[in-house]
């Protein structure tokens, strides 16, 4: 069975380690078999892209994955960093829960 992450594309998260450490974004992908996440202008990295049909190459700029566990939840009420915890609401919809204030994170 796959792990089950608490971190999904779209999350706005908070970089806890490493040289982007305190920057926040939002998450574009998730690579599950790696246990890594690409945030939006977190741990940017040049590649040196060969022209090709349709780009004209040069130095590009893009985001590098990131370990998942270098990254946490951006609480909605405060935007610093919080844990998930999950939670029944009445009309029986789970979601998760921002531990630090006890907002919810799902929309």
């Amino acid at each position: 069975m796959a792990e089950k992450f608490r971190i999904r594309k779209g999350d706005k998260v908070v970089v806890l380690a490493g040289r982007d450490k305190g920057r926040k974004g939002e998450v574009l992908r998730v690579i599950r078999d790696e246990r890594r996440v690409v945030v939006s202008g977190v741990n940017m990295i040049k590649r040196h892209q060969r022209p090709g049909a349709g780009n004209p190459g040069g130095i590009i700029e893009r985001e590098a994955p990131i370990h998942i566990s270098n990254v946490a939840h951006e609480d909605p009420k405060d935007g610093a960093p919080t844990r998930v915890g999950f939670k029944v609401l009445e009309d029986g919809r789970k979601v998760r829960v921002a531990k630090r204030s006890g907002e919810v994170i799902d929309v």
